[in-house]
């Protein structure tokens, strides 16, 4: 993703749309829009995973696995691949542990 944009769309979130050739399969500003939108919901949410913690949640984990049941939920508005590298870069953020996350189902062509 070389253009004259100046955000920078990580290599973590570039392999969601990319194939087993790491060839881009949506249009780059649309993988930027997608990128921005996820970053931006990551960072919304660490106000609110400290508030489930620091409220008498068990343990991180159980924080980000809650929160990963949300948005991998049909009307989250974001893909699978999409939540889970949310709640990964939200545990990233928080300086937690990354969770086990359910494994992404397999698209046959």
């Amino acid at each position: 993703m070389h253009d004259d944009n100046q955000i920078l769309v990580p290599p973590s979130f570039i392999a969601l749309y990319s194939d087993t050739r790491a060839r881009l399969q949506a249009p780059a500003a649309e993988v930027r829009a997608r990128y921005e939108w996820c970053e931006d919901l990551a960072c919304h949410l660490v106000e609110q995973a400290q508030q489930l913690y620091h409220g008498g949640a068990r343990s991180e984990e159980g924080v980000l696995l809650g929160i990963h049941a949300g948005l991998a939920g049909p009307d989250a508005g974001v893909t699978p691949a999409e939540a889970r590298w949310i709640t990964l870069r939200l545990a990233e953020l928080l300086g937690w542990r990354s969770p086990e996350l359910p494994a992404l189902a397999v698209q046959q062509p």
